[in-house]
């Protein structure tokens, strides 16, 4: 029964090209990191909206799959989707993510991380250990092949005793050539396999469990071999 359901849900379509969609991946962190270069203190989140438009465009890659979020400060705690509170400019000790969905020609991207500006200890804390949250789950499928469920769960424990709470809503998702949502719509949180490398995102957004922020970070669920390049 899940040996079907997985093949069902890791079905590609016929422009599925794994260079193509490795190269699309690495083009995404490149554009978001070039994107946060250009923020600054004293920015509104619609600037800096507007500039990661900007960015994508020169790179080709302004069509999306899924909306372009930029959140400052508070409004880094809103879900997917959710829209931003208007009107909130970057603070000299703040925190931002950046979360894309471009595609590239036929194969789409997906990306997140977090920047930090000034010396927050606690922002900081957040930027590291959303970081390593993300490649401590990573380690966990590689070595004991965890099923999407298990994933999450084993994600939001090690978040707890790390002084943080996970965001279930932001669960992991498919990708593949454009459009993925044709082939499967489903959650990696929710999928009772194991998860095969490089057809998975993995997301993992932790909260402050008493100040108005959160972290995110976004990647490929990926080998090592591939996560090098």
């Amino acid at each position: 029964m899940i040996t079907g359901e997985k093949s069902r849900a890791e079905a590609v379509g016929g422009n599925f090209d794994t260079a193509m969609f490795l190269r699309v991946r690495d083009r995404t962190r490149t554009v978001i990191n070039e994107i946060a270069a250009g923020i600054r203190p004293g920015m509104l989140e619609e600037e800096a909206v507007a500039l990661a438009k900007a960015r994508l465009r020169e790179a080709e890659m302004l069509r999306g799959w899924h909306g372009l979020h930029v959140r400052f400060g508070p409004n880094t705690l809103k879900n997917f989707g959710q829209p931003s509170e208007p009107g909130v400019a970057l603070r000299d000790n703040d925190i931002f993510f950046i979360d894309i969905g471009p595609v590239w020609q036929k194969w789409e991207g997906d990306g997140g991380d977090t920047f930090v500006v000034g010396d927050d200890p606690d922002m900081l804390a957040a930027q590291r250990d959303v970081r390593d949250l993300f490649a401590r789950a990573r380690s966990k499928w590689l070595d004991d092949g965890l099923s999407g469920i298990a994933l999450y769960e084993f994600a939001a424990a090690e978040a707890q005793i790390m002084g943080w709470e996970l965001n279930l809503d932001m669960s992991g998702h498919r990708l593949a050539d454009f459009p993925h949502a044709v082939l499967h719509k489903g959650a990696l949180a929710e999928a009772p396999f194991t998860p095969s490398p490089g057809l998975w995102v993995l997301e993992i957004q932790i909260r402050h469990p008493d100040r108005p922020f959160s972290a995110f970070y976004e990647d490929l669920l990926l080998t090592d071999d591939a996560a090098r390049g």
